[in-house]
């Protein structure tokens, strides 16, 4: 039984139950279904205070149109799930937007956008135990590396004790790696060919196994050269989104790149967010349908 979201205050404060009770009713799938690819909906940022879309600073803090669009596009064919924090999993529940779909987890979101101790980026989301509780269907961690900056030493260390968790209970655990540095202050990740190429190496070899490891990563700012970047592993990837840019243009040359890069034999689907839920023209419907074409 779902609710409307102008219910959601009303249930959980009156009968918070209600979250666990929605989860343990869930209709769950295999991660991979019969098209043996992978299309999610991503919306974690929030969590970490990275609420812009484009160039606007705020687009995603409005909970209600953030929910209203995550419903539409996970009601498309070919969606296949949703990659999300507690509140948003927590809400899409109740709201029964999560039946049927593979529901993922994010676990780490304590480096805050813009902070200093942004690349100690701390475990303060799902932590394992959360997510069998829950029974979701995998996790999401980000592992960017600062070879300048301490932190990133504290989040390797966790990141690995937090791959073997979810090997223990054979959950699968998307691995966000990048390469990083701060320019003028701001954490920017390095999407060149090397960098990424170094990143997967890092991330493929953390943690006592890899056997319940995913790799999610960024297309190179060289589309051309992924081929060979994507040779670094053997492990199953996901390609992520990002925020694409602010015209039509750059959201035409995203999809160009992401077609490109799927036909490469360890790339299993995408995981994008704000591009589709947020697209620079058009409706949320075109953006996803679009995306799940080039799968």
């Amino acid at each position: 039984m779902s609710i409307s979201i102008s219910d959601l205050v009303t249930v959980r404060s009156r009968h918070p139950e209600a979250i666990a009770e929605a989860a343990d009713r869930r209709v769950r799938r295999p991660l991979i279904g019969d098209s043996g690819r992978l299309m999610i909906v991503a919306a974690d940022h929030p969590a970490r205070g990275a609420l812009a879309v484009g160039g606007h600073k705020l687009a995603m803090a409005n909970r209600v149109e953030l929910l209203e669009r995550l419903c539409v596009a996970l009601s498309r064919p070919g969606v296949d799930g949703v990659l999300a924090t507690a509140d948003i999993l927590e809400d899409l529940l109740l709201l029964g937007a999560l039946e049927g779909k593979v529901v993922m987890g994010s676990m780490n979101r304590g480096g805050l956008a813009g902070a200093s101790f942004e690349l100690d980026d701390r475990f303060t989301g799902h932590r394992p135990q959360d997510l069998t509780r829950l029974r979701f269907d995998a996790g999401k961690l980000l592992l960017r590396i600062d070879y300048d900056d301490a932190g990133s030493l504290t989040t390797m260390v966790t990141t690995a004790r937090a791959i073997d968790e979810m090997a223990e209970r054979r959950l699968p655990v998307f691995v966000e790696p990048f390469i990083s540095r701060r320019t003028g202050g701001k954490v920017v990740n390095d999407l060149s060919a090397e960098a990424v190429t170094k990143s997967i190496a890092i991330a493929s070899g953390l943690a006592g196994t890899s056997a319940y490891t995913w790799l999610k990563v960024p297309v190179t700012a060289d589309a051309d050269e992924m081929a060979a970047v994507m040779e670094t592993s053997t492990l199953p990837a996901v390609l992520l989104g990002g925020d694409v840019g602010k015209s039509p243009q750059d959201q035409e040359e995203a999809y160009e790149k992401w077609r490109k890069a799927l036909g490469l034999p360890t790339v299993q689907g995408l995981v994008v967010g704000r591009s589709l839920l947020y697209p620079a023209e058009g409706s949320v419907e075109t953006a996803v349908d679009t995306a799940v074409g080039l799968l």
